[in-house]
């Protein structure tokens, strides 16, 4: 992707900061209206591993995910506070585009998204409005395959993606956030929607994906979560409770409230 460093702080804390995490946040907390949602988070999430955030509906992670990369900003009334920080550049800085920094942190959402476009397109599409000048035909191959899917759809490229079924159409979606080069993938209950033969894709998609980027997935499923990620964070009611590498936390939380949670006392 053509990138401006001389006027886009992303670009500039890249070429010139070095950090210990790939996101870091520092008080960071999401009203919607007055309601506190997610309440002074702060935490910092390693590169190239995949973090899951788990909690019982309601306690925040969705919202504490889309906060990430400024998603809640379409959400009329939610306000983020406090601060959230991508190479040591805070993302909620008066003077970043929060599409620069979906360009840099990308998302994949609970259910399948594809656009009413063929397969080629969907992919095309997000780094043709980031200015993506190179072989077209490579990015959608290359793209399709770090998704595990281009031998499923290479005939399929001019078809429309919504005839793809719903576990090739997730992992298009991964296929078109992967296609603009970004950093992080956040993933909101990615597999929630899908059978077991998918999901079980999904995941084994995670382990390779986290060799190029760094993942942060929302999910309520905490077998999954012990199955993909190499840290945890349970959060309860808008706080983060525990935050841990995934086999301490489950094997041995510090927490009451997160062993009642992991041990089915509640939730």
């Amino acid at each position: 992707m053509k990138r401006d460093s001389a006027t886009d702080p992303f670009d500039l804390a890249v070429e010139t900061g070095e950090t210990p995490w790939a996101l870091e946040t520092k008080g960071m907390s999401v009203d919607y209206g007055a309601f506190r949602a997610v309440k002074d988070l702060t935490m910092g999430f390693e590169k190239r591993q995949v973090t899951a955030i788990i909690g019982p509906s309601g306690c925040g992670k969705s919202t504490a995910l889309r906060a990430f990369n400024r998603m809640n900003d379409l959400i009329p009334g939610c306000r983020t506070e406090g601060q959230v920080l991508f190479h040591g550049a805070d993302v909620y800085a008066p003077e970043v585009d929060p599409v620069r920094v979906r360009r840099w942190i990308g998302m994949v959402f609970q259910k399948p998204n594809p656009f009413p476009k063929s397969v080629r397109e969907n992919i095309l599409w997000g780094a043709r409005i980031n200015g993506y000048s190179g072989d077209e035909e490579e990015l959608v191959e290359g793209s399709l395959r770090q998704a595990a899917l281009w031998d499923e759809v290479k005939d399929k490229l001019d078809k429309s993606a919504l005839a793809l079924s719903g576990g090739q159409q997730q992992r298009l979606c991964i296929a078109r956030a992967v296609a603009v080069k970004p950093e992080i993938l956040l993933m909101d209950e990615p597999t929630s929607a899908l059978d077991p033969i998918s999901t079980s894709r999904i995941e084994d998609l995670l382990e390779e994906l986290k060799a190029r980027y760094t993942i942060i997935i929302v999910t309520h499923n905490m077998q999954q979560a012990g199955r993909v990620s190499d840290r945890t964070a349970f959060m309860l009611l808008g706080d983060l409770i525990e935050y841990a590498p995934t086999k301490e936390l489950f094997l041995n939380p510090k927490d009451e409230r997160t062993e009642n949670y992991i041990s089915g006392r509640f939730g």
